[in-house]
């Protein structure tokens, strides 16, 4: 991770989800990922670091990932998530049946796909559809670090029992995961950083996989 790229995070709730803020060097713009909880504390850590958010990414529709990103985003900043997610906001029973999921209504949500590059707070954020946790989940993919989610966690995975869940789709996006670079950096959605030859080489759960 390029020490002069800002990077923070908030994962004061009681699920330790991670919400990661990131802007470019010299950029006043950034971009929150997965704002679940408290988004007065995530504004505020903005506000110190002299940063303004234009836009909300999310990895998932899960709601300590998704929960306050609309109370977040108010009237002004757009949010972006999966298509395969985005029924969670206006069909919950069919998008994850008997699952209590609870999201803040999004006034411009707005619907991402695998492949696609989104470009904010000066810089590219390729989109990487990597489902099994959810039909959605989705990675987020700069030059600087992977944004993982719920795929991956140093030494663990997200899991893929859920009722919209799929092992299947979880060990194609764990193989996809395994080609990128070993340097690159992990920003997950839980627990600490991490790097994916560290995941390679010693997470239970990926070996055999790459």
């Amino acid at each position: 991770m390029p020490a002069a790229m800002y990077v923070d995070v908030f994962d004061r709730n009681p699920y330790g989800t991670n919400c990661w803020l990131l802007a470019a060097e010299r950029s006043d713009d950034a971009v929150v990922v997965d704002p679940g909880f408290e988004p007065l504390a995530v504004r505020s850590m903005l506000q110190a670091a002299g940063k303004t958010s234009v836009a909300v990414l999310l990895t998932h529709a899960h709601m300590d990932h998704a929960e306050a990103a609309g109370d977040f985003a108010g009237d002004d900043l757009p949010v972006f998530i999966h298509e395969a997610d985005a029924v969670a906001y206006d069909d919950l029973r069919h998008w994850n049946p008997g699952f209590e999921n609870p999201l803040t209504p999004v006034k411009d949500l707005r619907t991402i796909v695998d492949g696609e590059v989104l470009r904010f707070a000066g810089f590219e954020i390729e989109v990487w559809h990597t489902p099994g946790h959810t039909p959605g989940h989705c990675c987020f993919r700069t030059d600087a670090t992977v944004l993982s989610g719920d795929l991956v966690f140093a030494g663990s995975i997200g899991r893929s029992d859920f009722p919209n869940s799929s092992p299947v789709d979880m060990d194609a996006s764990l193989r996809r995961f395994l080609t990128l670079p070993d340097e690159l950096p992990v920003l997950p959605g839980h627990g600490p950083r991490t790097a994916v030859g560290n995941e390679r080489e010693s997470n239970p759960f990926l070996q055999g996989l790459g």
